[in-house]
């Protein structure tokens, strides 16, 4: 991954932990369409607020030699939704969401469906 600090540099001076890159992952994954929470229930507000060790559960980071990511992703997804239309939105919106941000290339999104339940409203 990125160095025993766990943090990425972005170009030179400039540095952003493995915390932040999680939590952008989540939120961009959370607001696709279909997807309810991460596998361990966090939702899209609860993300920011949670600590790595929860997010860690649900999302892993892998950086490549040439400081490229590979970032693995465990989903709840709602009933009903298209499984593999809601994992493609996930993979793109992921990937553009954290190169926009961080300037980080995303060679893959892999992505794990951890459940299949009903939107909170639904129940």
């Amino acid at each position: 991954m990125a160095n025993e600090k766990n943090v990425f540099n972005i170009k030179a001076g400039v540095f952003i932990s493995a915390d932040v890159i999680a939590v952008i992952c989540g939120l961009a994954a959370t607001e696709t369409e279909g997807v309810i929470a991460l596998s361990n229930g966090l939702t899209n507000q609860e993300i920011e607020k949670a600590s790595m060790s929860r997010l860690s559960r649900s999302i892993r980071l892998i950086e490549h030699p040439d400081r490229s990511l590979t970032v693995r992703l465990a989903l709840q997804i709602a009933y009903g939704n298209p499984i593999p239309e809601v994992t493609a939105n996930v993979q793109q919106k992921v990937k553009s969401t954290v190169t926009n941000m961080t300037g980080i290339e995303v060679k893959e999104v892999d992505i794990r469906i951890a459940s299949v339940g009903a939107l909170a409203s639904e129940k």
